[in-house]
């Protein structure tokens, strides 16, 4: 990162496992980007996510390259490999952390979540110092009652002093074990993933029926 990211006021923190990355990871990204006026907003692919230890994740360094290709051609979106090259489980105070070391004293950090994990926040690792340094911005997620997720929000407010919004936007429902499912069984992901990611995905035989990347679901 260079010395003009240093500079940032807001930073925008969208992390994920991105197996693969989709249009609905941009458009999240890309709408809380404006809504909360952040001059950037990261993508960083997951290294070794504790919450995902039983599940078979694509290796990372085929998730970084989507993410990369994905974010080509917008100004305000870069990625980082910060996780998937930090050895061991991948926890968010850790890559907070990082980042509060990359950037000025004076950047206000932002992790972009969904509704969903408004319920897991708790159980994070130093959860009350994740939330107390950086503010939380959620999108709903499809099939989740929206009266929970802010029931959920306003209980770390008041337990936590977590700050929390909720990004404005349509719901969508496209999901990353949706688009793997469709690769298998050989039906269209276009315009379910930004062209360069579908190219990706058909070049290294991703998610496909024999291939060692191949999901179960």
């Amino acid at each position: 990162m260079n010395s003009e990211n240093v500079r940032l006021n807001r930073l925008g923190i969208a992390g994920g496992t991105f197996d693969p990355i989709h249009i609905g990871h941009l458009i999240i990204a890309e709408i809380a980007r404006q809504e909360f006026h952040l001059d950037k907003v990261v993508f960083i692919p997951t290294g070794t996510p504790p919450h995902k230890l039983n599940y078979n994740v694509t290796p990372s360094h085929h998730r970084y390259e989507m993410t990369k290709a994905a974010i080509t051609g917008n100004p305000y979106f870069e990625v980082s490999a910060m996780e998937v090259e930090r050895k061991g489980l991948t926890y968010s105070i850790d890559t907070l952390k990082e980042l509060k070391s990359i950037y000025s004293d004076k950047t206000e950090f932002f992790f972009i979540i969904g509704g969903d994990t408004l319920f897991e926040v708790k159980g994070w690792k130093e959860a009350s110092r994740v939330v107390k340094e950086c503010s939380l911005l959620v999108y709903h997620r499809p099939g989740w009652d929206r009266r929970r997720e802010e029931a959920e929000a306003d209980l770390l407010q008041r337990d936590m002093g977590a700050s929390v919004y909720f990004i404005q936007g349509p719901v969508l429902d496209i999901s990353s074990t949706d688009i793997r499912q469709r690769v298998m069984k050989d039906k269209t992901i276009h315009y379910l993933v930004p062209p360069s990611v579908e190219e990706y995905i058909y070049s290294k035989r991703l998610y496909q029926k024999g291939s060692k990347e191949a999901k179960k679901g």
